[in-house]
């Protein structure tokens, strides 16, 4: 049975991206698919001047790139040249499919995957969503009524999907975060901190947020005076200015990016963050105590349901952006100085955890071919 199987998937196409909160995904469903189908041909398709035109390549992968944009909500006139873009992408897209001819197509949401994946089902491939959300996406619920199979992380998704096709498998995450042996002492000697002192380490995103870093500068004379580290990504927007202010305190240390995440988040006593779904998979499968400050400016208001998933059952605490400048700072110093309620986040938060997602994915895509 399993040479059968093997035989029948052969050529998979992904398609999507735009942030790492969706590319991560997918590059972790393709690294299982090839796992189990080293053989198998995997073509992504994504956005040009979009992340996963870099950091797709750097993974491996083929890709190729579709001129598609997003509307713009809130000038209407500009949408002229979207709608230009999205009828030279569906023409692209079907000739990928026609040419490709892949046994599935997976979208894992993001501007791509919308013409991409209409164009598979018009040919009677079947496709896969992947839906990181606790709010679905406007791609994937206009995909979902022809789709083979959904994939969620949340309960409640028949709100925006047939129930029928929905299979809750979690979202996958970089297998390079469990796989970190390293004591929590021994990551913060690593990353040049006192393993003896507590360690916050705060992300806004691969590009950054300026909430965010303007929050945790408004900490930075509270974490001093408590003689608590800091490991603060401060991302590409604003970062001289945010790394300038860093500069001036010995117990910080503000990087553009942190390339060793599995060893940043093995040192953290407590993570400050965004909401993005990957961020938040990542958290549960680590159990790491967490304050989540939800980005505004998502569709859909996508981050602050996913976080409030989690702050209604103590598995984080929620600030919302508008509030995080005045509160961040106690918020922390509350934090550091409850060890039994960070533990109590902690065991919360892993409760949520559904792991191996990448794994029952490829499963569901045998399944479903």
């Amino acid at each position: 049975m399993a040479e059968k199987t093997n035989k029948k998937l052969e050529r998979v196409l992904i398609s999507g991206g735009g942030t790492g909160g969706h590319i991560f995904p997918a590059l972790s469903i393709a690294n299982a698919v090839k796992r189990r189908y080293p053989d198998a041909d995997i073509l992504f398709v994504g956005a040009l001047g979009r992340m996963e035109m870099e950091r797709v390549p750097a993974a491996g992968y083929k890709i190729e790139g579709l001129p598609v944009a997003g509307f713009d909500r809130k000038r209407l006139w500009r949408n002229f040249g979207v709608l230009l873009k999205l009828w030279k992408s569906l023409r692209k897209a079907r000739k990928i499919v026609r040419d490709f001819r892949p046994d599935v197509a997976i979208g894992v949401g993001g501007y791509a995957s919308g013409p991409v994946l209409k164009q598979a089902q018009k040919c009677g491939i079947p496709t896969l969503l992947q839906e990181q959300n606790s709010y679905a996406g406007v791609t994937n619920k206009l995909l979902a009524k022809k789709a083979a199979a959904i994939c969620v992380a949340y309960d409640g998704m028949e709100r925006f999907f047939p129930a029928e096709v929905i299979v809750k498998t979690g979202n996958p995450v970089r297998t390079d975060l469990e796989a970190c042996t390293l004591s929590v002492g021994e990551a913060k000697s690593k990353l040049g901190f006192d393993p003896e002192k507590p360690l916050v380490l705060a992300v806004g995103g691969s590009l950054g947020a300026r909430t965010v870093n303007e929050a945790v500068a408004t900490s930075l004379d509270m974490l001093r005076d408590k003689g608590v580290n800091l490991l603060w990504q401060t991302g590409r927007y604003g970062e001289a200015e945010f790394q300038a202010i860093a500069g001036k305190y010995p117990n910080v240390k503000a990087v553009t990016f942190i390339s060793d995440m599995a060893t940043a988040y093995r040192a953290a006593d407590l993570v400050v963050s965004r909401a993005g779904a990957g961020t938040i998979s990542e958290l549960q499968n680590l159990g790491k105590a967490c304050v989540l400050i939800p980005s505004p400016n998502v569709a859909e208001d996508h981050q602050r349901h996913n976080a409030e998933a989690l702050s209604k059952r103590d598995g984080a605490v929620m600030i919302l952006d508008a509030d995080a400048v005045a509160t961040l700072p106690a918020t922390i110093a509350d934090l550091v100085d409850k060890p039994l309620k960070r533990e109590v986040l902690s065991r919360e938060i892993s409760k949520m955890a559904l792991k191996n997602a990448d794994e029952k994915i490829v499963d569901k895509i045998v399944e479903i071919i």
